[in-house]
């Protein structure tokens, strides 16, 4: 029994692009522990190749932000940008999780949705900030026209 959820988390998790740290600029000095800052990242869409996001996210310092005991705000931006030549998938949800990070150690995460508009032929990235206890209306788009790519 325990294998096959081991099996199924595994499955899940290689479903959503994992990030690369791209750096952090510090916001708010604080005398002890770490600085506040604003970290950003980078991912790759795991089933459309061509398309590449960039997220930054408020980081809570001090003594609790590096223990991840402290919750970060809910405060994101989000850029996703062709990369390349996009070829779309056949069976491409009309909605789909691409990225997921938790921004406190139990209540909080960030998701990344895309989303195909296909009538103007446009993938839409939706982050949102979700608390398991209460929602949270925090969110930021980034649209990707589908495009031509000339091999560049």
């Amino acid at each position: 029994m325990g294998a096959k959820y081991a099996t199924a988390l595994c499955l899940i998790l290689s479903l959503t692009a994992q990030a690369e740290e791209i750096g952090c600029v510090s916001t708010t000095f604080r005398f002890i522990g770490a600085n506040d800052k604003v970290c950003v990242e980078a991912f790759d869409d795991p089933k459309v190749p061509g398309v590449s996001c960039h997220i930054s996210q408020a980081r809570t310092g001090g003594v609790k932000g590096p223990l991840g005991l402290a919750e970060d705000p809910s405060r994101f931006a989000i850029a996703c940008r062709q990369v390349g030549p996009i070829a779309l998938p056949n069976n491409l949800p009309k909605q789909e999780s691409v990225f997921s990070e938790d921004t406190s150690l139990f209540f909080k995460e960030t998701t990344v949705f895309r989303l195909y508009d296909q009538k103007r032929n446009t993938l839409v990235y939706t982050a949102i900030s979700r608390k398991i206890i209460e929602g949270s209306p925090m969110n930021s788009i980034s649209t990707v026209p589908i495009m031509r790519w000339d091999g560049r």
